[in-house]
């Protein structure tokens, strides 16, 4: 009985799993497309080694051929400096969006703004064009 039970719940497990698996298989993170350099949807290698030795240059910033500890330093104070940016962003925001100065940032209060969907909606339209989108995607990556 219990090896029947067993066996129901491997069948389960497969049956629900495939699906999941396959999905995973058929797209991958925009991460992953960034490195495969060659555009095969797979990783090789070489593209990974071509990956770290362009991270290596750009950690390795008197270009001496080592990453030396004033170079960590100055990583981890950046990391620092992004961090600290990004703590005061999120607090002016939850300011901005608690409307009702409760301290609190209801559900209605959340819904109800949409700061950069309205810079970015130059023509007003309640519509993002890809324009419109890439203006609110520089915003957010900087890029």
């Amino acid at each position: 009985m219990k090896q029947r039970q067993y066996a129901l719940i491997a069948a389960l497990m497969a049956a629900l799993s495939m699906p999941a698996f396959s999905a995973e298989a058929q797209t991958s993170l925009p991460v992953l497309q960034r490195l495969d350099q060659n555009k095969d949807s797979a990783l090789s290698r070489d593209e990974i080694l071509a990956t770290r030795a362009q991270l290596f240059a750009r950690l390795d910033i008197n270009a001496d051929g080592a990453i030396d500890q004033d170079e960590t330093q100055r990583l981890r104070d950046a990391i620092m400096d992004r961090a600290m940016a990004m703590q005061a962003f999120v607090g002016n925001q939850m300011l901005r969006l608690d409307t009702g100065g409760d301290g609190r940032v209801s559900a209605d209060e959340f819904k109800a703004r949409t700061p950069l969907f309205d810079l970015a909606d130059r023509n007003g339209d309640e519509k993002l064009s890809d324009g419109e989108f890439l203006v609110v995607r520089s915003i957010l990556f900087n890029r």
